[in-house]
């Protein structure tokens, strides 16, 4: 089977190492990610905005260029939720509707994939730290993605897994919404990274990069030696130490 990789924008280009560890870990498992070039961002931010237009034209780019694939694979809940705005976007084009349901029924978040498509719980990972997560709103709320990273994450050896306090709240990133609302966004990451710290966790570990990145910012400003990472990684991590 043909399975690519949609890398989204803020692992492409901040954060790549979250893809590699993706690809080495499926790898594990005789699958050779496909990459398409052309790929480029979902067009959530526009989306998001009410640019309706210039998110169609990203659509555009996505939808051929996973046209092909049999299953499409991405490290963020986020944007492969993004893609099942597609059909609403094109709704007054049958050929294109039709191209985005395709593509949305074929579109996983990396645990979903693991889990669900390859039926893979247990890497063999072994990660012998304090840890706790946070699920991101998007991938919980909106793709349903809960018990997936728990089954992943109950599986590695040597973890001390601590939950997170309030971990439902959001981390107050929300993509435009931290710009637009600066002062409400930082009280909401404040309150994010002090129940981090409250766990007295070694590791952060989510399933989406940009709420990562507000989180981790807020540690650092707080000169909290919190380690922050993509389940991927520590996945991956994982493996490579067992």
């Amino acid at each position: 089977m043909k399975v690519s990789l949609f890398i989204t924008c803020l692992s492409d280009a901040i954060y790549p190492r979250v893809g590699e560890a993706m690809v080495r870990i499926l790898a594990r498992y005789g699958i050779k990610l496909d990459f398409p070039k052309v790929q480029t961002c979902c067009g959530q931010p526009a989306y998001n905005s009410g640019y309706f237009d210039e998110a169609r034209a990203a659509a555009r780019t996505i939808l051929d260029a996973f046209e092909d694939s049999d299953f499409v694979v991405s490290p963020s809940g986020s944007c492969t939720y993004m893609v099942h705005h597609y059909s609403n976007l094109f709704q007054d084009e049958p050929l294109m509707l039709e191209k985005a349901k395709r593509l949305e029924a074929k579109t996983y978040e990396f645990t979903q994939f693991l889990v669900h498509v390859m039926g893979i719980k247990d890497i063999g990972a072994v990660f012998p730290h304090k840890v706790t997560y946070h699920p991101s709103c998007h991938g919980s709320r909106l793709l349903g993605v809960k018990s997936e990273p728990m089954d992943l994450l109950q599986e590695v050896r040597g973890i001390d897994f601590v939950p997170l306090p309030f971990a439902e709240d959001c981390c107050g990133f929300g993509g435009t919404f931290a710009v637009k609302m600066p002062d409400i966004s930082g009280a909401m990451v404040t309150e994010k990274a002090e129940h981090v710290v409250e766990t007295e966790a070694e590791v952060l570990v989510g399933l989406d990069m940009a709420c990562l990145m507000n989180i981790a910012g807020q540690l650092r400003y707080r000169n909290k030696p919190v380690r922050v990472m993509h389940l991927a990684e520590l996945l991956y991590e994982g493996v490579k130490s067992s």
